[in-house]
């Protein structure tokens, strides 16, 4: 699946190189954290958290996109 399909199915504005943010449903360690999308593993992002981090998210569990 690509972005193109993930943008289309959840109605997500997911890009790669957008930055979102984690929400507080991620617990002490991850919740409000920064990143950038670098791409997709099937329903999922890759993302790159400021810190280094690499995680895949789902488009729309506690994910903000920013502008």
């Amino acid at each position: 699946m690509s972005m193109e399909y993930v943008r289309s199915y959840y109605g997500v504005p997911a890009k790669r190189g957008r930055q979102v943010r984690l929400g507080l449903g991620f617990g002490k360690r991850l919740a409000g954290k920064g990143g950038v999308i670098t791409g997709s593993r099937g329903q999922y992002l890759r993302v790159r958290l400021d810190d280094g981090e690499r995680v895949l998210l789902h488009p729309t569990w506690e994910v903000t996109y920013l502008p």
